[in-house]
Formats: C-alpha cells, sequence, structure tokens
C-alpha cells in the first residue's frame, strides 16, 4: 500500500547501535511515508511497550493519528499495550513479510540515512551524547535536507506546504524562495 496524503502511512522500526564502552543503543525511527517526515527519533538503552506506546501517542497529540502503521512483526510493534492503543486510535497496521525490506522502502530508506549519516560516523560517549546528535541530525533532516522526491524541499516545509493548502491558505513559497524567511522564523525561535 503507498501512502496517497500526509498522515496516510508513517512507517516504523529500531535501528541498533553501541556506545563507545559497547552499551547498547536503540533508536526507534518513525517517518510520514508521503512527506518523508522523521515524526521520531527516540534513543535508549532498551524500550518497553509501553515507552513506545507513550512516544507514539505524544506523536498523535501533536500531529493527529495515521490511517496505517508499517512495520515488520517484531515483539515490539505486536505487544498488547500497542495492539490496544492502535485499535483504541482506529490506525490499522501493515506488517511487512519477514525477510522482505523492500516492503518497507521508505523506513529502510530512512534508516539506512541514519545509519551512514549519523550511526557510522559517531563514536557516541553515552545515551546522553546519542540523544543530542540524533535530536540534531533529526532537525536537520527535516528542515534542512532537500528530497528530491519532494520538488527539492524539506520534508517540513512540504508538509507545511501541504498543510496551508489543506486549510485554504496561500501557497508557501517554494524551498529556494522562502530558504531565508525559514531560516529567520528558526533563529528567532531558538532564541
Amino acid at each position: 500500500m503507498k501512502a496517497m496524503h500526509r498522515n496516510d502511512v508513517w512507517c516504523w522500526d529500531f535501528v541498533e547501535d553501541s556506545d563507545f564502552l559497547g552499551r547498547p543503543l536503540r533508536f526507534l525511527t518513525l517517518v510520514d511515508e508521503y512527506t518523508r517526515e522523521s515524526l521520531l527519533l527516540e534513543v535508549e538503552r532498551s524500550m518497553t511497550g509501553e515507552r513506545i506506546r507513550d512516544l507514539i501517542a505524544e506523536v498523535f497529540k501533536e500531529r493527529g493519528a495515521p490511517r496505517h502503521l508499517r512495520s515488520d512483526n517484531g515483539s515490539e510493534f505486536i505487544a498488547t499495550k500497542l495492539k490496544q492503543f492502535r485499535e483504541a486510535a482506529k490506525v490499522e497496521t501493515l506488517y511487512i513479510e519477514p525477510d522482505s525490506p523492500w516492503q518497507n522502502g521508505y523506513g529502510e530508506s530512512f534508516n539506512g540515512r541514519l545509519r551512514d549519516e549519523l550511526l557510522n560516523s559517531e563514536i557516541f560517549a553515552d545515551l546522553r551524547e546519542a540523544k543530542a546528535l540524533a535530536t540534531h541530525w533529526r532537525h536537520e533532516y527535516n528542515h534542512e535536507r532537500p528530497h528530491s522526491s519532494l520538488g527539492y524541499d524539506a520534508p517540513a516545509r512540504y508538509a507545511a506546504r501541504l498543510a496551508a493548502a489543506a486549510l485554504g491558505a496561500p501557497p508557501l513559497r517554494s524551498a529556494a524562495a522562502s530558504e531565508n524567511t525559514v531560516l529567520s522564523m528558526e533563529t528567532t525561535r531558538l532564541l
């Protein structure tokens, strides 16, 4: 099933790594397949189904629930608490077949970028550093990196244009035309 609009299909997965001392790091990724936005990039030593549910609930509050969630059928994604939460939110599941990563192309592409650009290029001293670097990488991915499939716009700007169009607002300028405005707004917000 291909995503047809924003919040239609999200994909989630775990990416494993370790810190300098060999302690495990688990990165939970959540991506909107239509806008290519990274909705969540959380790193912990381990995560319970309850913790995953709480993280996803926060994203639902901020953005609304998707129509579908795509994942493998690993124990984290089929936990009873998560199943009950998804059912209450009326979110359907799209499980990929075992050993079939091509059925989750957007998730695998995102995870590959995460691995190549962050995990393989950094030696994390500890969990705190991994969290800080993941937050920075996610911001850059969403707000600064152009995607050819989005008309060379960054995912956050593309999603903002879609949201504005859905509300009947005047169209936002393209990424190139509005880059200085967006950067000024982001700088102001950070100050």
